[in-house]
């Protein structure tokens, strides 16, 4: 391992597993989502669910198939603790499990989280709530018509996780313009990187852009730097 940038994330963010009492929290509420029978309508804007195509789901169904499994919630828990990212944005809030974890780990941190469908939102809140976290500020509607002023207002974005649409066009279009926000340390996250052909492009395409200096490749999800100090960029595949 060459980069000390990806040496540290190995060791002390991946690799800390430290039983931090907020995952219990978070995942009680998980526990109780996942046996909820209540029905929600569902309007999708992205590429939809790769388990459903109604427009109505279970709040349960919602959990199992849609709400990131808890060992990267708990991964982006920690990234946030150590590198101390304060503008948090996350696109597709859906249950708000992940939010609760962004949230979660950084108190005075402020947490916007972008989510198309109002009934979802509302019992995200509702989540929100239970678990007693108030940093979140929680945005309805179109990533399209959302995304513009949300940036405007934060300035700057210290971490980013885009878990929505998984179109590649929109995929690569929220990229751009979140590039503008950026800074040496900013990190994004990109959720289902190999989800479809789609994202495996959408992937490909903005790994390669020049101002991404590092990528990880953890599967599921990728990670990004545009840390000035890589004089050449550094690519990594990560079992986690």
């Amino acid at each position: 391992m060459h980069s000390p940038f990806v040496f540290e994330f190995i060791t002390k963010v991946m690799n800390d597993f430290t039983a931090y009492p907020d995952y219990d929290r978070i995942e009680t509420l998980r526990k109780k989502l996942l046996n909820d029978a209540s029905v929600l309508t569902v309007q999708d804007l992205g590429a939809g669910s790769a388990k459903t195509r109604t427009n109505t789901r279970k709040v349960a169904s919602i959990a199992k198939n849609a709400a990131k499994p808890a060992k990267y919630g708990q991964l982006m828990y920690r990234m946030v603790r150590h590198y101390g990212a304060k503008r948090i944005l996350e696109l597709g809030t859906s249950l708000g499990m992940t939010t609760a974890y962004l949230a979660a780990a950084g108190p005075e941190a402020r947490v916007v989280t972008l989510e198309g469908a109002p009934s979802v939102a509302q019992k995200a809140r509702e989540n929100f709530a239970a678990l007693g976290l108030k940093n979140i500020e929680l945005v309805e509607g179109n990533f399209d018509d959302t995304l513009p002023a949300v940036l405007n207002d934060l300035s700057e974005v210290d971490l980013v996780f885009i878990d929505g649409n998984h179109r590649q066009e929109p995929t690569e279009r929220y990229f751009q313009q979140l590039l503008p926000y950026i800074h040496n340390e900013t990190l994004l996250i990109f959720d289902d990187i190999h989800w479809s052909g789609e994202m495996e492009a959408a992937w490909k395409n903005i790994v390669a852009q020049d101002m991404v200096t590092c990528d990880i490749d953890l599967f599921y999800i990728g990670i990004l730097s545009f840390r000035k100090e890589f004089k050449e960029k550094q690519a990594f595949s990560v079992r986690f």
